[in-house]
């Protein structure tokens, strides 16, 4: 068991530097989601953001350490003012908020 979680680990963290490769750099996030496991929610340095699904916490917090990255407790203020939305989140969380895009 401890060899999966071993590679699991160092999966999600190779990711997360792929992430932080591409995007300038990143920093992160973990939330617990439940039953499902903890989200990892990355935001890189251009403001591109992407997610990871861990099987646990505890694997999703080992492997952000151990990536390197910066890990904030919550994704709010500066942290979340880095993110950049363009068209297509406005349409998919806010316009869903609202009703959805018109058909008109």
């Amino acid at each position: 068991m401890a060899d999966t979680q071993e590679r699991t680990v160092a999966r999600l963290a190779k990711r997360i530097n792929g992430f932080a490769k591409q995007h300038g750099g990143a920093e992160g996030q973990v939330a617990y989601i439940g039953e499902r496991g903890a989200r990892i929610v990355l935001v890189g340095e251009d403001g591109a953001w992407g997610d990871l699904v861990a099987p646990t916490y505890a694997v999703a917090q080992q492997a952000v350490e151990k990536a390197g990255i910066t890990v904030h407790e919550d994704f709010d203020g500066e942290f979340a003012a880095k993110v950049t939305t363009g068209p297509y989140e406005w349409t998919r969380m806010a316009g869903i908020q609202v009703g959805g895009p018109s058909n008109t």
